[in-house]
């Protein structure tokens, strides 16, 4: 443990008693400290901004003077990786890091990232979290080096008007075989693909994280162990889920060709699903607002009329539709900082109250806590309420560290898929065999 992060541990007494006192002997000249925060998307450097003059008066009449500075630095998901783990590698990143909770794993297991839960214990915030959120966040050595700031409700996505005008049934599918069913019956009508789940290389992590992971979740397979810290490579689940892509696939009904696209969501979710084409689309709670809203990337004139969600229809013998519970972007503290405790104070200010409901309302995200939705302006979207209600009956998948070797794995041999060089069963060999190759025999369970 680095000699920031045992003073951060020592002085977390004092800061739960309302005082900064690691802050108050040193920092700048007049007095003051000042903390910085790393913002790497727009939008959401856009909702902060504003809200830090707020931090800094509230923490003013505590007798507390502290400065933040946004860093405001637009880069992609890539980029932002390789920058932030220079920057904590060298021990020149910023105080506070906004970063998705993927991320968070490796970096914590380096140690790069301090450990919050002696912040969390006793901060009756930390109270108010949902379980599903709490357990998504938590890391193998059973500790919090994140604090999310917003949840996620994975789901299908699916076209009422078009369903309903073509006389298909829009009640929530028991099966996948009744869901097969029902767009046999739509491609009947169209000719065309009708559904899109994220397959293949092109698409990206989002093949793993909104495409394969998402099926298998509700599979009753497991995954990944905490304790011995292994993945479970072959498995009913996955065999299944593979089965269940190349059953689609064969049968028409995953628009193939669109998903060897360079940018495959392009074609299938801002095009053909706003038109009508694709009927059925695996997605977010936040495609309510970055991808169909009247502020997406392709907007749906009235989507809350046109556009319902189902949960995923089981799988396997034996269990029920379900959503997934998904996290999203959390605040963490650098383990170099040299202002820890005033950190952990904007950390916590930002995830609570107003300032929480504002960031969630801007980007379409789920309150990871129950006592927002009487808060505006969180309380007037409809759509995440609704998402945030399904949030205590969600599956959380158990994922741990060696995600990306997985992903990676899924990436490739769902696009052996597509491309109809494989059957489900071959994928679900090929994939295995990468699988482990990528994380190392030691980190597979057998």
């Amino acid at each position: 443990m680095s000699r920031n992060r045992v003073r951060a541990a020592a002085a977390a007494g004092a800061l739960l008693a309302g005082a900064l006192t690691a802050c108050s002997g040193s920092g700048d000249d007049d007095g003051s400290v000042t903390i910085k925060l790393l913002e790497y998307q727009k939008a959401r450097a856009d909702v902060i901004e504003p809200l830090i003059p707020e931090f800094e008066r509230a923490m003013a009449r505590r007798g507390q003077e502290v400065k933040v500075e946004l860093i405001a630095d637009t880069l992609t998901d890539d980029q932002f990786r390789t920058k932030i783990t220079q920057q904590l590698h060298s021990g020149s990143a910023p105080d506070v890091i906004d970063m998705g909770g993927t991320n968070v794993t490796g970096l914590a297991g380096a140690g790069y990232l301090l450990k919050l839960d002696e912040y969390l214990d006793g901060w009756d915030g930390w109270d108010q979290y949902y379980a599903s959120v709490k357990d998504g966040v938590r890391q193998p050595d059973g500790g919090y080096y994140s604090l999310p700031h917003e949840a996620s409700v994975q789901s299908l996505f699916y076209r009422k008007d078009v369903l309903e005008r073509l006389g298909v049934d829009t009640s929530q599918p028991r099966t996948w075989d009744e869901l097969i069913g029902r767009m046999k019956q739509v491609r009947a009508e169209t000719g065309e693909a009708p559904m899109v789940l994220p397959a293949g290389t092109a698409w990206g992590a989002g093949s793993w994280s909104e495409g394969l992971l998402p099926i298998v979740a509700g599979t009753g397979s497991t995954l990944y162990d905490a304790e011995s810290r292994k993945w479970t490579l072959e498995s009913e689940g996955l065999s299944a889920a593979f089965d269940l892509y190349a059953e689609l696939i064969e049968d028409g009904l995953l628009p193939a060709r669109d998903l060897q696209n360079p940018n495959p969501w392009e074609p299938t979710k801002y095009q053909k699903f706003p038109e009508g084409t694709i009927t059925v689309a695996a997605q977010g709670s936040w495609g309510w607002k970055y991808d169909w809203g009247p502020e997406g990337a392709a907007p749906i004139e009235n989507v809350r009329e046109k556009v319902g969600v189902w949960d995923y229809p089981a799988l396997v013998p034996g269990t029920e539709p379900y959503s997934v519970s998904g996290g999203g972007y959390g605040y963490s503290v650098s383990a170099e900082s040299g202002h820890p405790d005033a950190a952990a104070e904007l950390v916590k200010w930002l995830s609570s109250g107003v300032p929480l409901a504002k960031q969630l309302t801007a980007v379409g995200a789920v309150s990871p806590r129950k006592d927002l939705s009487g808060t505006a302006p969180y309380k007037d979207e409809p759509t995440l309420l609704e998402a945030e209600r399904k949030l205590p009956g969600t599956v959380q998948p158990l994922l741990g560290d060696g995600q990306d070797q997985v992903s990676q794995a899924v990436q490739g041999t769902t696009a052996e898929l597509v491309s109809g060089d494989a059957d489900g069963g071959e994928a679900a060999d090929d994939f295995a065999e990468e699988a482990e190759e990528l994380l190392g025999r030691p980190r597979v369970a057998k």
